[in-house]
């Protein structure tokens, strides 16, 4: 960051101080969370590649989002990062994995923004599912959210996760974190899916235009012209994306998403929140990003002791 430039980090304590935050400002937070971040690893050591790649993602749900009544559950905790300094730990993050200090990962007992502890992955949408239960029993009404990737869909229990998840028809929005990594590369069909749906905002777009002019049709002819399109959908999906496995399982798949793109993330999660019914939003990021050899080697960056 250049002396002298516009700094927004310090006047950012809690979520309460994003929500009126500029785009361009948001942009400028996110380069100062990548030096906290690149600067206390380097003293700490820690996950590094793997935090770098979610700020915008962060900044983004925390933007939206209501934290700590709506609930953020982070799969492969290392991703939590930005979230930690973000939400009133700030003054605390030089301490990260230091004895007495900030824990690497969401912790309970830390702070009631850390709705669920998880140090390993794949456990985020069966957690999920529990908190949005939990939440319809008790007849409340904020968001849960599981947020699972850098290789956490490869386990076995997030898919029995979707498969549970299948059955509940209260709202839960589950995040793709899709950087194509784990540790290292990611391999497998479930890698080769996500690759495919690369394809889908050909779909999407197509869908969701078509819906918007069948709506400018009279009322009496929109709900027919609707009724007929809702028949046809099934076969133009299979034709573009041939094994959406998501909405199969009864998700409404959406994206993929830039998940660098701040205007297109906030956009895509104001109209989430406005959806009932379990919600996929498929976003992709590069692990790493903002600092060169980590970008460049997200392998060796994903997790290092204390370095120059």
């Amino acid at each position: 960051m250049n002396p002298g430039s516009k700094q927004i980090l310090p006047g950012v304590f809690c979520p309460k101080d994003i929500k009126n935050l500029s785009l361009d400002d948001l942009t400028l937070l996110a380069e100062e969370l990548r030096k906290m971040i690149i600067d206390v690893v380097a003293t700490n050591g820690g996950h590094l590649a793997s935090n770098l790649g979610v700020i915008e993602l962060t900044l983004s749900l925390l933007k939206v989002f209501d934290v700590p009544q709506d609930k953020i559950v982070w799969d492969v905790g290392h991703q939590c990062y930005a979230y930690k300094i973000l939400t009133e730990r700030k003054h605390l993050f030089h301490t990260i994995r230091q004895f007495g200090g900030l824990s690497g990962f969401p912790k309970i007992c830390e702070s009631p923004y850390d709705s669920y502890g998880a140090g390993h992955a794949s456990t985020a949408i069966s957690s999920a599912v529990g908190l949005a239960v939990a939440r319809d029993a008790l007849s409340e009404k904020h968001e849960v959210i599981a947020v699972i990737g850098d290789g956490a869909l490869t386990g076995g229990l997030a898919w029995e996760g979707l498969n549970h998840a299948s059955s509940f028809r209260g709202d839960l929005t589950i995040i793709i974190n899709d950087n194509g990594m784990s540790i290292s590369e990611n391999v497998g069909m479930i890698s080769e899916y996500l690759n495919k749906l690369v394809t889908a905002p050909v779909y999407n777009r197509m869908r969701d235009d078509t819906w918007e002019l069948l709506g400018l049709l009279p009322s009496f002819l929109s709900k027919r012209a609707r009724d007929v399109a809702r028949r046809v959908e099934e076969g133009i999906k299979n034709f573009l994306i041939p094994t959406i496995l998501f909405e199969e399982l009864g998700f409404r798949y959406i994206g993929p998403v830039n998940g660098h793109d701040m205007k297109s993330l906030i956009d895509v999660f104001r109209g989430v929140k406005r959806l009932k019914g379990p919600k996929v939003v498929h976003v992709l990021t590069q692990k790493g990003r903002g600092y060169e050899k980590a970008e460049n080697d997200p392998e060796i960056f994903h997790g290092v002791g204390p370095c120059d």
